[in-house]
């Protein structure tokens, strides 16, 4: 028996390969593309309210939401409110420029109410001792293609808001996260 299974081997990859393996091709096949499309990304550049960078923020497309991957330096110790907001746009040194939380759902803020919460809701982030923040998340309720519902390229942008303290994830309409104290416009990359 183990006779014939080495002799058949040959054999076998022959029908396995067809044709092509003896260098027969058909003249009119296509070839199939292998190349996959490219996920959808944007980044912001974070500002203190002095103007100081501060690092990047970077969202990219998946199947699962908007990857977010937060990268800041020279933060203030602790837990931050960490949102998204309704227009692309950074004035220092207050950032009311950029609006409220975008919220085309028309919700109301958090996480824990039970009217909310806003699409730009997000997960607090926190500074270490050094100032550094290095956080990834997925946001399941936006998305960074245009034209769709709940995109972040609307007509006027969005911007991402770094908050003063901790967003306590009920209290609307900012969950009490204090000032803000960094921006940051979103930009299709």
């Amino acid at each position: 028996m183990k006779k014939m299974i080495c002799y058949s081997l040959p054999f076998n990859l022959l029908l396995l390969g067809g044709c092509g393996f003896l260098g027969a091709t058909n003249d009119n096949s296509e070839q199939i593309s292998t190349k996959a499309q490219a996920a959808l990304t944007a980044q912001a550049t974070m500002i203190d309210t002095e103007g100081k960078e501060l690092g990047i923020v970077k969202f990219t497309e998946s199947k699962e939401g908007v990857r977010i991957h937060v990268k800041l330096e020279n933060v203030p110790e602790g837990e931050h409110g960490f949102h998204i907001h309704e227009v692309g746009k950074c004035e220092k040194p207050t950032f009311e420029s950029a609006g409220a939380h975008f919220n085309p759902g028309g919700k109301e803020h958090g996480f824990e109410n039970p009217k909310g919460f806003h699409a730009g809701d997000l997960p607090n982030v926190k500074a270490d001792e050094s100032g550094v923040v290095d956080v990834e998340f997925i946001a399941k309720h936006i998305t960074l293609e245009k034209g769709k519902e709940h995109s972040l390229f609307d007509e006027d942008g969005s911007a991402v808001i770094l908050h003063e303290v901790s967003d306590d994830y009920k209290t609307d309409p900012s969950g009490n996260s204090g000032v803000r104290i960094a921006c940051g416009v979103i930009e299709s990359k």
